[in-house]
């Protein structure tokens, strides 16, 4: 399959559907009958109001959750029957920035980028590696700050650099600007631009910010978690005009 764009598929979600029960038997919809695909390499935006279902479907994309009906597949792997090792492999191919940072705060920075790869042997040195993330992230020097050190935009460095310690094909990031102000908000979003270009990732990223939106090459809209747009952004427009199209879109 291919995506909108022309590019192989990274990603391909087919007629996904997942709801949760929130008490005196009562479901919400979280995905319904979602079917799309997302070229390798791409840059793609989820956005819709809260509860319209984006979280949910990054957490099913990286197999955090599993769909009550539909399959994921990535890279022509059928993540959805997946389970034990080769679920956890997969996984650790999927890097998660979240918009909490969710360091660990006695530790040092290195120690917490390098956390994911604590249970595992491997065939590199795991600091070393902490190391070159850190500088690749802007933060060379930093490595033994701890987190209450460190201001929102760093921690979400460390956050980043710690998504990338298993060098992952594809980036999920959920509302990463959430908790930043406008100019940290920006360096990130340009520091993502920059990460994807040099090792050839996809990211997918929620946003209920139009502005972040914009940045992304496509836009997909969500409501009730089912797909209400699927706007290609690439077309040459000027940011201000892409910015009012997709807030008209809330």
């Amino acid at each position: 399959m291919t995506d909108p764009a022309g590019g192989h598929a990274a990603i391909e979600l087919r007629g996904i559907c997942k709801s949760y029960g929130i008490g005196n038997d009562r479901q919400v919809r979280a995905a319904h009958d979602v079917s799309l695909s997302i070229g390798a390499g791409g840059f793609v935006a989820l956005t819709g109001a809260s509860g319209s279902g984006k979280s949910t479907l990054l957490h099913l994309i990286g197999a955090i959750e599993r769909p009550d009906s539909g399959r994921v597949i990535a890279a022509g792997t059928d993540v959805t029957a997946l389970r034990g090792a080769a679920l956890a492999a997969y996984r650790r191919t999927a890097g998660f920035v979240f918009q909490r940072y969710n360091l660990l705060p006695a530790l040092t920075a290195l120690d917490n980028v390098i956390a994911p790869l604590l249970p595992y042997r491997t065939a590199f040195s795991k600091r070393e590696r902490g190391r070159e993330l850190l500088s690749a992230v802007g933060l060379a020097g930093r490595e033994q700050s701890l987190p209450a050190r460190m201001s929102g935009g760093e921690q979400q460095r460390v956050a980043i650099a710690r998504a990338l310690i298993n060098t992952p094909a594809l980036l999920l990031a959920d509302e990463p600007t959430g908790n930043l102000d406008s100019a940290n908000a920006a360096e990130i979003l340009q520091l993502l631009a920059t990460l994807r270009q040099q090792r050839a990732m996809t990211i997918i990223l929620a946003t209920h910010d139009p502005q972040i939106a914009a940045r992304a090459e496509r836009l997909i809209r969500l409501r009730d978690g089912a797909v209400i747009d699927d706007i290609m952004l690439t077309g040459g427009y000027p940011a201000d005009d892409i910015i009012r199209r997709v807030g008209q879109l809330g």
